[in-house]
């Protein structure tokens, strides 16, 4: 059995940022292990690839949520990387932060370190932005950060409608003040993604003291007591272990960090004991405070051309591919949205609590080609959502997939926000920017208006917008899972650094804050190791 100093369970946004920090030193040993493959394929580099990885089974864990009351029975698809690079080899590539106050948040519900003012270098420590450094951003990290190489003129009438309602511009939602309308940066340089398994793993990989295996699944916590001392894992069909002289840092996201804690008897009793596991340490919040950014699409027809005019043209196509090809540009360079709006849902909220997603085309999901006419999509989500739900395991079997219950909309406080985001996407749409350049609100349609229809279209056309989070928070409280160090409470030679361990979920999408989350991992558990 090979024995290593840190195992890293996970090779996604957070595990990759881990493998090369803590590598760094040669003579630590590091072992990284991920249950997806290699990132070979030509569609993990090119940034719009997510139209091709997306819900495959060879990138992607295709996850499917239980029925969900809150929005109307249905189930929805979460798709989570399963690959080096995890979530962030397949995901939209749009690098956000958040908001400062959410980080404050954090320090205030008993997490010291966490505030913004803490996590902020962390933040510029990673990044390489095209900008160029200033106090909020950093030059010279490993991950890249750039400006989008795809423009259309539909985004700039958004843009411009945005402003006529009273929403700010602002070319900076990562700076001073996130508040505004502009356009997205993201995690790509010349034309490819920037994945965490490109930006900070490949450097790494020739590191004598790293080992990195791939297609190698963590089934279960090696325990003498409530030290944890290696995992069990399963590579090429056949049961294999790993231990670990200081630490094993789960890195596996918000669905299998808790599933593999699960598994190894660290929850809930009565779910363990239902589950057919024996239980080895209570710890409640295992797989609970699950929070998700439910996403409401509105698409809009419209009389001014649109990507779907380009994509539906069989040379129109021909010539995005010379183009990418040539010059690194166009659609093929596109990430998951163009234009960025964080707003407020009504006038008497103290700071933004809805953020819009602008593409330039249409689609019921990724995959599934583009609609068959002009049109854009306006999606708006709640930033800090109210409704929590759980992972829990369902069997003994660690290969066996959990159940999910997100539980949209089941607090009532996240119902006013989801009308008032349809209500300001409307107003958008309607600002004389746009309005003579719209044919027709193609989905959800005109037919909503009272607010119980608006609410009712909620439930009925929203979708995940792919940011789980916080089911092994950090804290204090009774559901906490990890303290501020991020070490699992009671369990010693175990830590969590991912996405998960979120109190609360930020405001904007999740990739950034999860690479920050591994670099401060990454300085605590050198610290604490010497």
């Amino acid at each position: 059995m090979d024995s290593f100093d840190f195992i890293i369970v996970g090779a996604g946004s957070a595990g990759c940022v881990l493998a090369n920090r803590l590598s760094a030193d040669p003579a630590t040993r590091v072992l990284l292990l991920e249950a997806g493959g290699r990132d070979l394929s030509p569609w993990l580099h090119v940034p719009v690839g997510y139209f091709k990885t997306m819900h495959n089974p060879a990138f992607d864990w295709c996850y499917l949520t239980e029925p969900d009351p809150g929005i109307a029975g249905r189930q929805l698809q979460w798709p989570r990387g399963k690959v080096l690079g995890g979530s962030s080899a397949l995901n939209g590539l749009l690098y956000v932060r958040g908001q400062s106050e959410d980080y404050d948040r954090w320090a205030e519900l008993g997490n010291p370190g966490w505030a913004f003012a803490d996590v902020l270098p962390y933040f510029r420590k990673s990044e390489d932005n095209q900008r160029g450094a200033d106090e909020y951003h950093g030059v010279g990290g490993p991950q890249k950060v750039s400006d989008l190489r795809l423009r259309r003129p539909i985004a700039e009438y958004f843009i411009q409608a945005a402003t006529e309602i009273g929403i700010p511009r602002n070319d900076d939602y990562n700076g001073e003040n996130q508040e505004g309308v502009g356009y997205f940066q993201q995690t790509a340089y010349r034309g490819f993604r920037w994945s965490t398994a490109r930006s900070f793993l490949r450097p790494a990989k020739g590191r004598a003291n790293l080992k990195v295996l791939t297609n190698a699944q963590v089934t279960r916590l090696r325990l003498e007591g409530k030290r944890v001392v290696g995992v069990d894992y399963r590579r090429g069909g056949k049961d294999e272990s790993a231990l670990a002289n200081v630490e094993v840092v789960l890195s596996a996201g918000a669905i299998n960090s808790p599933q593999i804690l699960q598994c190894s008897g660290i929850g809930d009793p009565a779910q363990l004991k239902t589950a057919g596991v024996e239980v080895v340490h209570e710890l409640p919040g295992v797989g609970r405070n699950l929070q998700d950014h439910l996403q409401i699409r509105l698409v809009y027809q419209t009389s001014e051309r649109t990507l779907n005019d380009e994509l539906n043209n069989v040379f129109k196509r021909a010539l995005v591919g010379i183009q990418y090809i040539l010059t690194r540009s166009g659609p093929l360079t596109l990430a998951a949205s163009q234009v960025a709006i964080f707003t407020r849902s009504s006038d008497d909220v103290e700071r933004p609590d809805i953020q819009f997603h602008m593409q330039p085309l249409s689609a019921d999901k990724p995959g599934e080609g583009v609609h068959p006419f002009s049109a854009f999509t306006s999606s708006v989500c709640q930033l800090r959502p109210h409704s929590r739900g759980e992972v829990v395991i369902r069997s003994p079997d660690p290969l066996a997939y959990p159940a999910i219950h997100p539980n949209y909309l089941s607090d009532p406080r996240d119902f006013e926000v989801a009308v008032g985001g349809i209500k300001v996407a409307r107003r958008i749409a309607e600002a004389p920017a746009l309005r003579d350049r719209i044919v027709d609100e193609y989905v959800p349609g005109r037919q909503y208006q009272s607010d119980a229809e608006l609410l009712e279209a909620a439930r009925q056309y929203s979708q995940t917008i792919y940011h789980p989070t916080s089911t092994c928070k950090m804290g204090v409280d009774a559901d906490a899972v990890v303290d501020p160090r991020l070490r699992v409470h009671g369990i010693e030679g175990l830590r969590v650094a991912d996405a998960s361990i979120m109190p609360e979920i930020v405001s904007g999408n999740t990739n950034a804050p999860t690479i920050m989350i591994a670099e401060k991992a990454a300085d605590m558990i050198m610290e604490d190791s010497r």
